[in-house]
């Protein structure tokens, strides 16, 4: 039998590719599309959204069926709503959105112990693979390499620095302290007399222009040479993907908080 899919967000850009790639896969179903009470979608037919014809399943704002797992591309209060609504439905939860608050981390993290959630700033399999080679530069590279992580967005989006060029700072600060070092200093971008560099300073720099879909770089470089690790999105059907797989792999998942490091290279979730 396929997964019964619940898509919250599924107006947004990527809930729409995450819509027509669940219409080509066999292993789901789609039964229900959501969005916020204020969306213009609602009552749209997700599949004619998605670029794919009607499914019969037309955009709501609540959810009145069964289903097996949610994945949320919607925004931060969306996500509060979302997790509220798999708690009580015991249900799993599939997190693509970014930009939280503390208070939401902490809500989230409380529902890990209720249900199993699975919170990923970045669904693509490379940036998964990408995030584990910047730690494995953080513990080899001492803090005579320099650190600068930029990150590129569309001009729609909300928060910066983006999800996943933290994610990338934490892998390199996990990376650093592993090997014995102090916890870096972080700064947000530069400007004026700043004065010169301190060592084991990480830089996190932020573009925001045109439809740009996501582009991630992070640099180590000493007085005699740079190392560059990238990764561009040539399209959202890498995230859309990627949310699919993951929301595959948690149905029948105990509780605890995992992220696409769970999926692709396994270990005990963050939480029991």
């Amino acid at each position: 039998m396929p997964i019964k899919l619940a898509i919250a967000g599924a107006a947004g850009r990527t809930g729409r590719r995450i819509v027509a790639l669940a219409t080509m896969d066999r292993e789901v179903r789609v039964v229900a599309a959501l969005d916020d009470a204020r969306g213009k979608a609602l009552g749209t037919d997700a599949g004619e959204l998605g670029g794919v014809g009607r499914i019969g399943v037309a955009v709501a704002d609540r959810c009145e069926v069964e289903y097996d797992v949610l994945i949320d591309f919607s925004l931060p209060r969306g996500t509060m709503q979302w997790v509220a609504e798999c708690c009580r439905r015991s249900r799993p939860i599939v997190i693509g959105t970014t930009g939280h608050a503390e208070e939401d981390l902490r809500r989230i993290h409380e529902a890990s112990k209720l249900i199993p959630v699975l919170k990923a700033p970045n669904m693509s399999v490379g940036v998964n693979v990408l995030l584990q080679l910047a730690e494995q530069l953080g513990a080899t590279l001492d803090a005579s390499y320099d650190v600068e992580i930029t990150e590129a967005h569309h001009r729609f989006k909300a928060d910066a620095p983006s999800g996943t060029a933290l994610a990338m700072k934490d892998a390199v600060c996990r990376g650093r302290q592993a090997a014995g070092g102090p916890m870096p200093p972080v700064v947000h971008g530069r400007h004026g007399q700043t004065g010169e560099r301190p060592a084991g300073e990480i830089g996190i720099h932020s573009l925001r222009i045109g439809d740009t879909i996501g582009e991630h770089s992070v640099a180590f470089g000493n007085l005699g040479e740079t190392i560059t690790i990238d990764h561009v999105a040539h399209s959202r059907d890498t995230f859309a993907a990627g949310a699919l797989r993951a929301a595959k792999w948690i149905v029948g998942r105990p509780a605890g908080l995992y992220t696409m490091q769970n999926v692709l290279f396994g270990g005990p979730p963050m939480t029991a």
